[in-house]
């Protein structure tokens, strides 16, 4: 097989998360640059990193990247590509942009070009003056940075961090991508209870369980390049039978969710269901004031709700002192909590041990992280 220059996206402050994801699933010729790392890889490892990142957004192809000052360094760099060796003739071939501090500011134009440079290429090569584009879907990207020009095709189709199993929601979700992340970063252990007093739709519930558990995230969902004659059926069967052959389904795990929302809890029931971990999972009704979870040497993993996004802002003031009591009396417990609030500490009633910048969709948040001591050996 040949090996490919393979682009893993992730939300900022992610990327030595993603890092460390890929360097565990094998790949350690690595560039981290911000909100992507690079790797290489074949096409069956397309297959893998699809299956199995849990803070990636997608994986793209590489086909090439330029100076483009100009629409014509555009044009042929573009041109000068191999689409057709991943491009076949009846593709669908749709073309996204972006552009940051370049020359060629106007993205729909830029998108223009790549458009026509690609056709060009495929006459080429196909002989035909006019593609129906009735087959697979290949989404190109142009992303030009700085005069820049990097090309790409998206192997991943809708984004890594829809895994398939929610089918429900409260009003302001957590992405799960984030979640998993927020997960990665702590102390957590599969033997360690793990609670989230604000649970909502269960997300940060469900990717424990899936880390716990060793399940694939992206196991059980489809992506745009299972139809592309470069990655046969086979290669995405092979990847499928090895991450169920990789599960730990007999894994114990003490993992608990509330929320003073019975709707909530009821998204969240319908979403555990539906991603086969009622067994791994409980879930009530209880207002953080009243939480006593079980456990020593746990952690406590939440999204509390925001002025921003949900409840005034009394309530988040004593909703956030109401959790830091919670927390006072779970002494060898660890606690970590994302929030864009900055007088988070002051109410919570404790400096956090680390605070790290995460985004949660386009707000930009603090993710406090309180560390007890680890389990005796």
């Amino acid at each position: 097989m040949t090996k490919y220059e393979l682009i893993a996206t992730t939300p900022m402050g992610l990327e030595a998360i993603l890092s460390r994801e890929l360097k565990a699933l094998g790949y350690e010729e690595q560039l981290v640059e911000n909100g992507r790392v690079t790797f290489y890889g074949t096409e069956k490892d397309i297959c893998i990193a699809n299956m199995w990142l849990r803070t990636a957004g997608r994986i793209l192809v590489k086909m090439g990247e330029f100076e483009a000052l100009t629409f014509d360094d555009l044009f042929e760099g573009t041109k000068a590509l191999d689409w057709p060796n991943w491009i076949p003739l009846d593709g669908e071939f749709p073309v996204d942009g972006r552009s940051h501090k370049s020359q060629l500011s106007s993205v729909p134009a830029c998108q223009g070009i790549v458009k026509k440079a690609i056709v060009e290429k495929m006459k080429e090569r196909y002989d035909i003056e006019w593609f129906q584009e009735t087959g697979p879907r290949y989404v190109a990207e142009v992303t030009l940075l700085n005069d820049i020009a990097t090309l790409t095709l998206d192997t991943t189709g809708s984004g890594l961090h829809k895994r398939g199993y929610r089918v429900d929601t409260t009003e302001a979700p957590l992405r799960e991508s984030l979640a998993a992340a927020m997960i990665l970063l702590s102390r957590w252990r599969p033997e360690r209870p793990l609670y989230d007093p604000f649970c909502g739709s269960g997300t940060i519930l469900i990717e424990a369980a899936l880390i716990g558990l060793n399940i694939a995230p992206g196991l059980h969902r489809r992506y745009n390049s299972e139809d592309w004659p470069n990655l046969p059926p086979e290669l995405w069967e092979e990847a499928r039978e090895e991450a169920f052959d990789l599960m730990r389904e007999d894994t114990p795990m003490n993992i608990v969710g509330t929320d003073i929302d019975a709707d909530a809890i009821k998204a969240a029931l319908a979403n555990v269901r539906n991603a086969g971990l009622s067994k791994e999972i409980k879930l009530n009704v209880i207002p953080v004031a009243d939480i006593r979870p079980d456990g020593d040497y746990g952690c406590m993993i939440t999204n509390p709700p925001y002025g921003e996004r949900i409840g005034t802002a009394s309530e988040v003031d004593l909703l956030t002192k109401q959790l830091g009591n919670a927390a006072k009396q779970l002494r060898n417990w660890s606690h970590f909590i994302i929030t864009p609030d900055k007088t988070f500490e002051t109410r919570f009633g404790r400096k956090a041990d680390k605070k790290r910048k995460l985004f949660n969709g386009q707000i930009e948040c603090t993710y406090y992280q309180y560390f007890g001591p680890l389990p005796p050996r």
